[in-house]
């Protein structure tokens, strides 16, 4: 499994050792906004999902990262390369989520450019999507940063979405 590094942050595969400070975060209503229809995510979603990911890291070699600041080694958020909807056949999804905590510090663009590269340079996908609620105006703005253009509207995780696409260069 595979650590990335940025300047201000370390990203480390999910594990069990990130569920407490996930749980806060899947439970803060204010993060869940524009998630699970603006619902906090129940206790046992959360240790699913803990569950799925280091399978899906074990199948596909990529997933969930949680986002650790490297100055207090908080964990700030959230961020995976995965297969849009989780379906293997679908393009290659970058996406993030991030505890209030780490809102307006320029983590979700740092993390999402370091996936992004790993996704180009050692997955070899041809390209990367995200999704985001149409009224999430933050993460549309971090797909619009990392050069990212807008494709449309869709269906994605039962939730009403843009997606945006950026081909590999």
């Amino acid at each position: 499994m595979t650590v990335l590094h940025t300047a201000r942050l370390r990203l480390e595969p999910i594990s069990e050792a990130h569920y407490q400070r996930m749980r806060v975060m899947n439970s803060d209503p204010e993060v869940m906004t524009y998630l699970n229809a603006g619902q906090p995510e129940p206790e046992e979603k959360t240790r699913m999902a803990v569950e799925r990911t280091k399978q899906r890291w074990a199948e596909w070699g990529y997933s969930w990262w949680a986002l650790i600041r490297l100055d207090d080694g908080v964990l700030v958020g959230m961020a995976c390369l995965q297969h849009l909807d989780g379906d293997k056949n679908q393009p290659h999804e970058i996406g993030w989520r991030l505890a209030r905590a780490g809102w307006g510090q320029g983590y979700a663009s740092e993390a999402a450019s370091a996936i992004v590269a790993h996704a180009f340079d050692v997955v070899k996908a041809p390209e990367v999507v995200a999704v985001a609620h149409p009224d999430n105006a933050a993460s549309i703005k971090v797909m619009t940063r990392l050069g990212m253009q807008y494709q449309g509207r869709g269906v994605h995780y039962g939730l009403e979405s843009v997606v945006y696409r950026l081909p590999r260069p």
